[in-house]
């Protein structure tokens, strides 16, 4: 091994700047670009649309997702700017302890009147892979994904869960965290009323990133649940 030689105090050590790769050196101005050619079409082809939307919003739609930047849900259900009030998380996780969320649905429920709610998980889903292996992700989102764990470990109750490949339990997962969320929302005490009062819709739905299919799940609401929900959630 050779010697090491310090640097003298009145010397700061050089770090040669390394560049970024182009495609992150250029993403941000390119965005900026794409925008000015977006807006410049979008207002030949809708002179009515941005004026529009400064005087307010009132979509018919919320939007509960994972924030994985291969499911904007505005362009999978090709729509447009006003369509779909949204929030989005690691993994799509509805909590009805996450203030977030929940301020969120409160919003889209009483002020904007939304018809129709909906929970969209998508396969490939980081999330999901993480709270089906063991490892310590670390921060906040092992924590986060406790949930998860939670559903994991009722799944692998079930018979023929063993049996299961890698991609099959991903996708039950999948499914479940579905179910759960929209369980949460029909839970939520601001939806219970506006169900009863207008008939407030909730979905759920899984997007596949591989083929770009956005499919419904069967998140029917036996009759005990519906009786529950009333005795139990119903607030005011």
């Amino acid at each position: 091994m050779g010697k090491f030689h310090e640097t003298p105090p009145s010397e700061p050590i050089q770090v040669p700047k390394k560049p970024f790769p182009s495609k992150q050196a250029d993403a941000f101005h390119q965005f900026l670009a794409s925008n000015h050619t977006w807006r410049r079409d979008t207002s030949a082809a809708r002179p009515n649309l941005f004026p529009s939307l400064a005087r307010g919003q009132s979509p018919p739609l919320l939007w509960l997702g994972c924030s994985d930047s291969r499911c904007p849900e505005t362009t999978l259900c090709g729509a447009q700017p006003g369509d779909i009030f949204v929030h989005r998380n690691i993994a799509n996780v509805v909590s009805p302890h996450d203030m977030s969320s929940q301020s969120v649905i409160y919003y889209a429920v009483n002020a904007l009147k939304v018809a129709h709610v909906v929970v969209c998980g998508h396969t490939s889903c980081g999330g999901v892979a993480a709270a089906l292996a063991n490892g310590k992700i670390g921060g906040t989102l092992d924590a986060w994904l406790f949930p998860l764990r939670e559903l994991r470990a009722a799944l692998a109750k079930e018979e023929g869960w063993a049996a299961l490949g890698e991609k099959e339990r991903a996708l039950r997962l999948v499914e479940a965290n579905v179910k759960r969320g929209v369980g949460v929302v029909r839970r939520n005490p601001e939806v219970v009323k506006a169900v009863e009062e207008r008939g407030l819709a909730v979905h759920g739905v899984v997007f596949d990133v591989g083929t770009g299919e956005l499919r419904e799940v069967d998140c029917g609401e036996g009759e005990a649940e519906a009786r529950e929900k009333l005795e139990c959630f119903q607030i005011g």
